[in-house]
């Protein structure tokens, strides 16, 4: 069930150490690219979940799946994102190596799903973004409400120091 996006504060209490991960990549979907968001919680199977997903121009860019302690980070790469990343795959880390041979390859792409406990595989993550779509946010505006949801706990100028 689609509901409002929880602010940081509630999220960062859920993610344990692995906060700092989470900041950098939420944060660097928020700033680089105009997106919409999408924060879904229930109860499926008798199991909590929250979920934010992050669509860039009407497609997927990444999927978060909070957990107790860490969270899960998916990246879809579609045909050509498969074929980018077989050019560079020796630029990736070992660990995303192994993901995507260990994926299966559907109709709609190669699911890599990376549990994230700490700031290992946040580069890389990054890199496979960049892969799936160039940025398309260039400065940050003025109004942050024009940028969508920057609740990371930062100021405006720490943010605009980030970039």
């Amino acid at each position: 069930m689609d509901r409002p996006i929880k602010p940081y504060s509630e999220v960062k209490g859920m993610l344990g150490a692995s906060s700092g991960a989470w900041e950098k990549l939420v944060g660097h979907a928020r700033f680089n690219y105009i997106v919409d968001e999408q924060w879904r919680e229930g109860k499926p199977t008798h199991k909590n979940y929250n979920d934010l997903y992050i669509r860039c121009g009407g497609k997927s860019l990444i999927m978060f799946a909070i957990r107790e302690g860490y969270f899960m980070a998916c990246v879809v790469l579609g045909k050509d994102e498969r074929a980018k990343f077989e050019e560079q795959r020796e630029t990736f880390g070992e660990a995303i190596g192994k993901v995507y041979d260990e994926a299966e390859t559907y109709h709609d792409g190669k699911w890599l799903g990376f549990d994230i406990y700490d700031d290992s595989l946040v580069d890389d993550i990054i890199r496979l973004l960049h892969l799936k779509r160039k940025p398309n946010r260039k400065v940050l505006p003025e109004s942050l409400e024009v940028c969508g949801r920057l609740d990371l706990g930062l100021s405006k100028e720490d943010i605009t120091n980030a970039i």
